[in-house]
């Protein structure tokens, strides 16, 4: 399952630089993940201070 950013992000960027396929990119109001590119491995929830990256 992918992990998808919900509405808590800060957009700090801490996500994005550890996102090892390079799924996470700034959206218009906070980073998003494009689910087809998602490992589902979870490096972005374990670095993200707010817990905003979920499993769908």
């Amino acid at each position: 399952m992918a992990y998808q950013i919900n509405e808590s992000c800060l957009s700090c960027g801490a996500c994005a630089s550890e996102c090892p396929v390079g799924a996470i990119s700034q959206g218009d109001e906070r980073f998003q993940i494009d689910e087809d590119a998602c490992i589902s491995c979870g490096s972005c929830a374990s670095v993200c201070p707010v817990g905003a990256p979920e499993e769908k």
